[in-house]
């Protein structure tokens, strides 16, 4: 990307709390929160330009979408499973990762970096239509530029499983 991206990143990119993000794995074995959401942050600033959004949105969308997974737990791990255990049904389902994660984000990147009613309101909608509606611009760039990285990463993902597997057939 280009100074104009590290500028409005660098704050975030280099905070401690940002950077225990490496220590996640997010969508595959080989990606992290933190990958994940640089690259969300990649393509949202792209669209951002292209939609010639004001330097303001560009920057909130850059921050926004920086900081859509900035929940801070594993959700594949234990820790995890043994909160679901104590729900079922409908009310496990409600606190499952893909429906909570959003606006836990948005309440750490509130309290850590001070971002704007309307930046947290994109980050807990990012996960459209498992959340509310995005109601904002800056809300829908983060939605799908969150939806074209995550499927890349997912694919990905399989496609190294299916190589293996394949591999592993036919050896």
């Amino acid at each position: 990307m280009g100074s104009e991206f590290e500028q409005l990143a660098g704050d975030i990119l280099s905070h401690p709390k940002f950077q225990q993000l490496r220590g996640f794995v997010h969508h595959g074995a080989e990606n992290s929160v933190y990958d994940h959401s640089v690259s969300v942050a990649e393509a949202a600033y792209s669209i951002a330009r292209r939609m010639r959004l004001s330097a303001d949105e560009t920057a909130s969308v850059v921050r926004a979408a920086l900081l859509h997974d900035f929940f801070g737990y594993d959700w594949h791990g234990d820790r995890f499973r043994r909160y679901l255990q104590h729900f079922s049904g409908l009310r496990r389902l409600a606190r499952m990762h893909a429906f909570v994660h959003g606006h836990i984000a948005a309440d750490r990147a509130r309290v850590c970096f001070g971002l704007t009613e309307r930046e947290c309101e994109a980050i807990a909608r990012h996960m459209f239509p498992l959340s509310a509606m995005p109601r904002t611009r800056i809300a829908w760039i983060i939605t799908l530029a969150d939806k074209l990285v995550a499927s890349r990463e997912m694919l990905a993902a399989v496609g190294g499983y299916m190589s293996r597997a394949y591999r592993k057939v036919f050896a």
